[in-house]
């Protein structure tokens, strides 16, 4: 009987419009999470993927010494592929010449991504046994030889290569490389006990079979061994990566937040357009279990309904993204079931609590409103709506990101924005109380309007705001993200280094570019030393520490220093003064703070047997990602300017100009010591990974534009009917239609300013969290926004507005009253 009755009323508010509301929130809550998450995780696989040819794999680990047998048993059990490389620096000679190289031994499945570039075109092949490739600066410097002596063995000189695909970024190793089968090592005769080795272990797997051997193997790792992927590191792409996640799981996360707010507008709505049939069903002899289950029949019904039509959208939508990316990241295709299953929960969980309170006043309805329309149920706080929606928007804010620190800065956003519209919300309100319909002017009657509907108002402004504050804040951070990689990697980013820079050919060299107008870096002095000290202690590894040697932590590896008096570009300062005495150093943030490094604590380095110490003065924010030299410690030039140097720097040319390729030729014959590095093709593939990322960043706003779109308009319809009837007494008191029309507009104009007005606060301190807490991105006041936004609102808010209501402007005052 009971479910009988509740399917019946179903499908007939069904068909009438009562549910449709709130399943299209449910549907665009799973639309817009699983449809963005979906392709989002695309992205981010894709750009992940793309990235790691930077590497020539998924993961790396990094050492000194061969790897335990074990380990890489365990990986090929889990289904990883891996590939060994050894690299060693040696002499190589050809008759009398002689140059010091990197030899770069490899295993058979090298390389895992990409392909090697030589000169005659890409290749997945090696070099044949007893013949090695080699970086083409080497023949140059070496005559031109046919052969080459490495140890005790003579190897062919069979191919040059333009670019291994993971050289990665170092000016400092000057060094040519050289590539050969790892069969080869031995009989060169060069490893010995005792020898400097790197070992570079490679794998490539999906991301399950990753983390459980990243599980594995972390905890057997050495000190000097490293776990490393694409976003570790000081390289050019780390941060650029990093960055583009967070804005991607941000987005989604505000998807979330969207969602949610569609829900809880559509629920209430519905709830409230039901308060009349619910004191009816009472008045008429219903119990309350038989109104508790028809309603929650309806709500679990359209949540499923929704939920159903909401994957089917997301899937859609990924489909119909799918069909602009490009086929290298559309090629990518990870996992469906995630998103599938935050859809669901999603759906289910947030149609729950967003539901749950006006649920239960719309079952505490008295059967008196029957005769009093006025009554509402008061039997239910609002502080439990307000303590179930945050407590929904958090928990699947953090089960989505897993970031304890997004999700508390998204619902310290809404908080703020509660604050500020319970604060209009109670103004409207008191205005409001002695307001009527003053029949006037359009200006008077928009006014009048707003105060009469304060609290319904109220709600629609939470709709608006949160769009706006939503929208505004992806916007921004797209800007913000986009400009910062556009400056550290402008379209004249240097694509040539210059290494071993004598320092009398410094001068001669900046008078070269001058004349041949090529757009150079400032050289910069690159001296060895080795850190001894740290404000009078002894420095130790960690090893050594953990071993009971005492000392202060510090880097006991030589490292590059320079010196100079300015501060260079793309380094900002964080603390401090840069050099402004004789014994001043500035250090890099991230050292500083590895080390625990503070203003005023001494450096002491060991260089060229002298002991230097200097006081730490300033500490600075260095962008790894520019192409440009970058040191951890910088001295002034009173300091280090007395020991012996060579000098480093980088220029741009574009490669595509014959002239350029003569120029090159012109500066070797010129500068017959300085090495030259070409780092082109690198620059064009970190260029190209960029613009994907960009890409996927303006694809995420146009998703997010799209859903916001979808809530402004929902909360627009959500108060059609009593405008109904409030222009059926106007047309019935002979309001004319232009003044109908211009009062809704302005009325509409007014809550989209005040919607925009607040949505600036929120999104300046919401943007302020974000970039200090989570992008590390520079942060400053959006003045223009604080009129454009307001203007903004007001345009869009009044054309939703007006198209929303076109229908009741246009009738007649008979059909106003029989519809209403």
């Amino acid at each position: 009987m009971e479910l009988n009755l509740a399917w019946r009323l179903f499908k007939r508010e069904l068909l009438q419009g009562q549910l449709v509301l709130i399943l299209l929130a449910i549907t665009l809550a799973v639309l817009s999470v699983s449809g963005l998450s979906r392709v989002s995780e695309r992205l981010q696989t894709a750009i992940s993927g793309e990235a790691s040819k930077f590497i020539a794999a998924d993961r790396i680990i990094d050492s000194p010494e061969k790897l335990k047998p074990a380990i890489l048993q365990k990986s090929t059990e889990l289904g990883l592929k891996h590939a060994t490389n050894l690299e060693f620096n040696s002499m190589v000679y050809s008759g009398d010449d002689l140059q010091l190289v990197e030899v770069k031994a490899v295993s058979d499945t090298y390389p895992l991504k990409g392909n090697i570039e030589l000169t005659t075109g890409e290749t997945h092949q090696l070099p044949p046994l007893g013949s090695v490739w080699y970086e083409t600066r080497l023949a140059g410097l070496l005559g031109n030889p046919k052969q080459i002596e490495i140890g005790v063995a003579t190897f062919k000189m069979d191919k040059a290569i333009s670019r291994l695909p993971d050289a990665g970024f170092n000016p400092f190793a000057s060094s040519p490389v050289v590539l050969m089968r790892m069969e080869d090592v031995a009989k060169t005769q060069i490893v010995q006990p005792g020898s400097r080795l790197d070992y570079r272990y490679q794998f490539t797997g999906t991301p399950d079979q990753l983390k459980e051997f990243e599980d594995y193997v972390t905890p057997q790792l050495l000190t000097t061994q490293r776990w490393r992927d694409v976003e570790s590191g000081d390289s050019p792409l780390a941060g650029a990566i990093k960055r583009a996640e967070r804005f991607l799981l941000l987005a989604s996360l505000l998807g979330i937040a969207l969602a949610c707010t569609a829900i809880g507008i559509a629920a209430q709505r519905y709830c409230q357009r039901h308060y009349d049939v619910v004191a009816m069903l009472k008045t008429f002899g219903s119990s309350a279990k038989q109104i508790r289950f028809i309603f929650t029949f309806h709500l679990l019904f359209v949540s499923f309904l929704g939920v159903i039509l909401g994957l089917l959208g997301g899937w859609l939508l990924d489909i119909g993204l799918t069909q602009f990316l490009p086929e290298n990241i559309a090629a990518y295709d990870p996992s469906i079931w995630r998103p599938v299953i935050l859809g669901v929960v999603t759906g289910l969980l947030s149609a729950f609590m967003f539901s749950v309170y006006p649920l239960m006043r719309l079952l505490k309805i008295p059967p008196l409103r029957v005769l009093q329309r006025q009554l509402e149920s008061h039997t239910v706080g609002q502080w439990f709506n307000i303590v179930l929606s945050l407590l929904a928007l958090g928990l699947l804010g953090y089960l989505y990101s897993k970031s304890l620190t997004l999700t508390l800065i998204v619902m310290a956003s809404v908080v703020m924005l509660a604050v500020l519209l319970l604060v209009v919300g109670f103004v409207m309100i008191r205005l409001g109380h002695s307001s009527g319909l003053k029949i006037s002017n359009p200006v008077q009657l928009a006014f009048a309007g707003l105060r009469r509907r304060a609290k319904q108002n109220a709600v629609q402004l939470v709709g608006f705001s949160s769009a706006l504050v939503l929208l505004l804040i992806i916007f921004a951070l797209r800007q913000d993200l986009l400009n910062e990689w556009q400056q550290q990697l402008p379209k004249e980013a240097p694509n040539y280094f210059l290494v071993n820079i004598a320092p009398e050919d410094s001068k001669p060299l900046e008078d070269f570019f001058n004349d041949k107008g090529v757009k150079s870096t400032d050289i910069y002095p690159v001296i060895r030393g080795r850190m001894s000290a740290i404000d009078g202690e002894k420095v130790v590894t960690r090893k050594q520490q953990e071993a009971g040697e005492e000392g202060r932590l510090g880097i006991t590896r030589e490292l590059n220093l320079t010196w100079r008096n300015t501060l260079p570009p793309n380094n900002e300062i964080v603390a401090g003064k840069f050099n402004s005495e004789a014994n001043d150093v500035s250090v890099e943030s991230e050292v500083a703070e590895r080390l625990n490094l503070k203003l005023g604590d001494t450096v002491t380095f060991m260089i060229e047997n002298q002991p230097v110490t200097a006081k730490v003065t300033s500490l600075r924010k260095v962008h790894w990602e520019t192409l440009q030299p970058n040191f951890y410690f910088i001295f002034s030039k009173q300091a280090l300017g007395s020991f012996d140097y060579t000098s480093i720097a980088s220029f741009y040319l574009d490669q595509n100009k014959t002239s350029n390729n003569e120029l090159i030729i012109q500066l070797i014959k010129q500068f017959p010591t300085i090495s030259i590095i070409d780092v082109g093709a690198m620059v064009g593939q970190l260029r190209e990974i960029i613009e994907q990322v960009s890409l996927s960043l303006t694809l995420v706003l146009v998703l997010v534009l799209l859903a916001s779109a979808l809530v402004l308009l929902a909360q627009t319809e959500a108060g059609m009917a009593s405008r109904r009837r409030e222009l059926a007494v106007l047309r019935t008191f002979g309001g004319s239609g232009w003044l109908l029309r211009l009062s809704t507009f302005f009325e509409f104009a007014l809550l989209g300013a005040i919607s925009g007005l607040l949505a600036v606060w929120v999104t300046e301190f919401a943007l302020y969290l974000l970039k200090t807490q989570v992008f590390e991105l520079t942060t400053y006041m959006h003045w223009n926004w604080w009129w454009l936004a307001p203007l903004s609102g007001a345009a869009v808010v009044a054309s939703l507005g007006l198209w929303c209501c076109w229908h009741l402007l246009t009738q007649s005052c008979s059909n106003l009253l029989k519809e209403g």
